[in-house]
């Protein structure tokens, strides 16, 4: 995005801020191969998304799909005195109230689209909510949601005989979910305990270590986020890159995963015969037109590179990718732990803030992993002791 792009989408712009784009390799969803952009500045998140899909694909890839494509609107109405007679009255009004809405987006109703189911909630002190659904079609749809709650609210307090409240989507967007799918053989999972491989057959207690980790994160809440931030890693980098809104789809995953009155995992794994089997469903509301992804040229490449055709086919593979993530998180904490791995990716970074040059940052970074801690001191003192040896067999 250039400055002056910038300058026009937000305020008090002095320049932009990027962040390094890879592609995860190997992702095989729904029978098609996909090769998957990431925004991302973590290191590990790309290789153990990529390493994932390449397990995932040896026994047939992910399959996913959506749940529902309506995005949810709220009306708040306060001091309602009688709650029984005004949900009657909206729910009478339901055939006006959907025409007024779908009125106010009369493109969107072209294309498809449109409010479609109207519900009334009672929160008790006075306080009822209508929900609209509406198909947005391609679009995340926002703005959509927000103009249709606007034009119905005033009509809405009439038929209700209450005061107007506020008018918004919400981001729990429960009717507009994704369930995605894999298993990976156990003869392809190896411990990296050789005792424990010795004695396990093949694979077989790597895939029970993942599946207790997993049983973990449904049982403990601290666990749980920690768990969800993994899945996360993966789904935000391609939101990201996309030109997508990931705080909102964070919102939406995060109250999704607290839908039960206690905080939860969004991923499950099991060990079911040969193979251990993962499954992820969460509220996911993306969009391959509009919002920013109409002046991002980069978010614009990224849906080229994806080929998708649709909102729903983006959502699919941003779920899939998200279970890879999860999937590679818990494989590393269940045998040799999270840090060994992550740290000899981490040590690249650390090399270049050392002061590294492109020619020395795999040489320092290799050396720090192979001596350790991996960290900015100890890089210097590498970095200095390479120099220094260049420099005695310069002439």
């Amino acid at each position: 995005m250039t400055s002056e792009v910038a300058d026009s989408t937000v305020e008090n712009v002095i320049g932009t801020y990027s962040l390094p784009l890879g592609l995860a390799l190997n992702f095989r969803v729904n029978e098609i191969d996909r090769i998957v952009p990431l925004a991302v500045e973590e290191p590990s998140v790309i290789a153990a998304a990529s390493s994932a899909a390449r397990l995932v694909r040896r026994s047939g890839g992910f399959t996913a799909q959506t749940l529902g494509n309506l995005m949810t609107g709220q009306i708040e109405l306060r001091g309602v005195k009688d709650a029984e007679r005004s949900i009657e009255a909206l729910i009478q009004s339901k055939s006006t109230l959907v025409e007024t809405g779908n009125a106010a987006v009369p493109n969107l109703v072209q294309r498809g689209g449109g409010v479609r189911e109207l519900e009334v909630r009672d929160l008790g002190r006075e306080t009822l909510v209508l929900h609209f659904q509406i198909d947005c079609r391609d679009a995340m749809g926002a703005n959509l949601v927000n103009t249709v709650a606007e034009a119905l609210g005033a009509k809405v307090a009439s038929i209700a005989h209450a005061r107007l409240g506020l008018r918004i989507l919400t981001n729990l967007c429960d009717q507009r979910r994704v369930l995605a799918r894999c298993r990976i053989a156990l003869a392809d999972l190896e411990s990296t305990d050789a005792e424990t491989q010795a004695n396990s057959s093949a694979g077989l207690a790597t895939a029970l270590a993942i599946e207790e980790a997993s049983n973990f994160a449904a049982i403990d809440p601290y666990r749980a986020a920690t768990h969800n931030k993994g899945i996360m890693n993966g789904i935000d980098s391609v939101v990201i890159a996309t030109g997508n809104d990931f705080r909102a789809v964070e919102a939406g995953a995060h109250a999704w995963a607290a839908r039960a009155g206690r905080y939860g995992s969004l991923a499950e794994w099991h060990v079911e015969g040969e193979y251990l089997t993962g499954s992820l469903e969460l509220p996911l509301a993306l969009g391959i037109v509009g919002g920013t992804i109409r002046v991002h040229r980069v978010a614009q490449w990224a849906l080229r590179l994806l080929g998708v055709n649709s909102a729903s086919e983006l959502s699919e593979i941003v779920a899939c990718v998200g279970l890879a993530s999860n999937f590679s998180a818990l494989r590393a904490l269940a045998t040799e732990g999270i840090q060994r791995g992550h740290m000899s990716l981490q040590a690249r970074s650390v090399a270049l803030a050392a002061g590294a040059r492109p020619d020395e940052v795999d040489i320092v970074a290799a050396r720090l992993a192979d001596t350790g801690p991996t960290n900015e001191m100890t890089a210097r003192t590498l970095l200095d002791r390479l120099r220094a040896a260049k420099a005695e067999r310069l002439p």
